[in-house]
């Protein structure tokens, strides 16, 4: 994947080193449960417990802002930046401004949000109340060794799906997928990682077009892509850790669901094929 020549817009607060903020209980623990889990397919339960025995909660901390000189953080800058672009051109042309995200916060192990104490058992997360997405690098490690998706185009594509839900945030879709429930095969929660999905590959096919060629994905990293939404579907996850498929449990969509989205965004570059919502299949 070529990304190491793509502009740095620098919307980045690092608060790696800084440990969390103890404070007081709020509901955004629960928050947390239902959006928090994306990759590593945590039951909202075990979320909770987690949040509880933090604390509940957590004070929000600054961090640094700007482009970290590590090459990992570089990485997070720059597609956080294409995807910004791309964002920009689709909102442009239907007459509105894109708000980017509030930032994208690199931490280490726990660090306090807007939604309650976030952790990195939780995998990369957006939060709403705040409009930022949070990521632990560390997860790059689990992502390659844990979920057997390696390389760079799998990382981008955990990126780009975080900020397909801010892009959910912006659009109405968050408050929309209530009506449809949080658990089950048509639940609104896989409705709407089906489609945060399908906008990451929607990212995937505007990149190049977006940044002038220096950020770009071919057909092997698009693969690359497919990949890791293969490994992070509640099939999958679920036969790893309990043995059977549980489909009213379902919160993020199948394997062959979620390639099935991210690639009809990559196929259609036009984030209105990505209607899940009203698909009369997901």
């Amino acid at each position: 994947m070529r990304w190491q020549g793509g502009r740095r817009g620098g919307n980045i607060e690092d608060r790696r080193g800084l440990g969390p903020v103890a404070g007081g209980v709020g509901i955004g623990g629960l928050v947390l449960a239902a959006i928090g889990y994306f990759v590593f397919g945590i039951d909202p339960s075990t979320t909770l417990s987690v949040v509880n025995q933090a604390g509940g909660g957590a004070e929000q901390q600054e961090g640094v802002r700007g482009t970290p000189q590590d090459a990992d953080a570089q990485f997070v800058d720059v597609i956080e930046t294409s995807t910004s672009d791309v964002w920009g051109q689709v909102f442009k042309a239907s007459n509105r401004s894109y708000d980017p995200p509030a930032g994208v916060v690199i931490y280490d192990r726990a660090t306090g949000t807007g939604c309650g104490m976030g952790q990195s058992a939780m995998g990369p997360f957006y939060c709403p109340q705040d409009r930022k997405v949070y990521l632990d690098l560390a997860f790059w490690q689990e992502l390659s060794g844990r979920f057997g998706a390696q390389g760079d185009a799998a990382r981008a594509y955990v990126i780009a799906h975080e900020i397909g839900h801010h892009v959910q945030n912006l659009t109405g879709q968050m408050e929309r997928s209530k009506q449809y429930g949080a658990r089950g095969e048509d639940s609104g929660s896989v409705r709407l990682e089906l489609q945060a999905d399908c906008y990451a590959g929607v990212w995937a096919a505007r990149a190049s077009e977006t940044s002038g060629g220096q950020v770009a994905l071919d057909p092997k990293d698009v693969e690359d892509g497919l990949r890791a939404a293969a490994a992070v579907g509640d099939d999958t996850l679920q036969k790893q850790s309990q043995g059977r498929v549980m489909p009213d449990a379902f919160t993020h969509g199948t394997s062959e669901q979620r390639m099935r989205w991210f690639r009809a965004g990559v196929q259609n570059g036009d984030p209105a094929s990505c209607d899940t919502f009203s698909a009369s299949r997901l």
